[in-house]
């Protein structure tokens, strides 16, 4: 698949999985946040910050790979494919930095059950997505990043059942209005990483199958 490319094409890999090492970073960050919501020990504004400053550096990193796409004559993969990637990358830790930001903005000092369930399966689903992008320029790891994105796709599953159960449990009689809003808000950033997560996986996915 992969194995004629020159070394200068392979800067596009290794950009891509700088990427999601980023990603992987953030939503680690923002596990132990979610984590350590109510704990008067943890540094919750630190890891909020920590959050922001891997979705800088990510922003660094697609701006890199934006400029070589305009400089290069030839990229290992479909160029417009290459876009794709980076940019459901970018938008997976856009979305993580918003779920970190909600925390203030929203005033939310407790976690839930389901919050930091969901915070679990994005960092993990984070964690293949890195796996199989770091796989991309190997051709005999195809059927590694399949099942890395079969994998993702059933998290992404399983999240939104975590999604439901937490939304139902907040239009519970008596509940407050404020709360149930903001927290049926937070929820909703959770599974939005997962989507694009999911989004980033079927992008891989569609890169296999056109250069097999």
């Amino acid at each position: 698949m992969f194995s004629s490319l020159m070394p200068q094409r392979r800067e596009f890999f290794e950009l891509l999985a700088a990427h999601s090492e980023q990603v992987v970073a953030g939503a680690n960050a923002t596990l132990r946040l979610i984590n350590g919501l109510g704990d008067a020990g943890v540094d919750l504004s630190a890891l909020v910050a920590e959050v922001n400053q891997h979705e800088q550096q990510g922003d660094e990193i697609k701006a890199k790979v934006i400029g070589r796409l305009h400089q290069s004559f030839t990229t290992p993969i479909n160029r417009d494919q290459i876009h794709a990637l980076i940019t459901d990358l970018d938008t997976t830790l856009n979305v993580l930095q918003s779920v970190a930001n909600a925390v203030g903005m929203y005033s939310i000092t407790q976690s839930t059950v389901e919050a930091r369930e969901m915070a679990s399966l994005s960092a993990d689903a984070c964690m293949r997505l890195d796996r199989a992008v770091a796989a991309l320029g190997d051709k005999a790891r195809g059927a590694e990043m399949l099942s890395l994105c079969k994998e993702i796709e059933d998290i992404e599953s399983k999240a939104d059942k975590v999604q439901h159960r937490a939304i139902t449990a907040l239009f519970q009689e008596g509940a407050n209005i404020w709360q149930t809003m903001k927290m049926k808000e937070f929820y909703s950033l959770q599974e939005t990483v997962l989507d694009s997560c999911q989004e980033a996986a079927k992008m891989i996915e569609e890169i296999l199958i056109e250069n097999s």
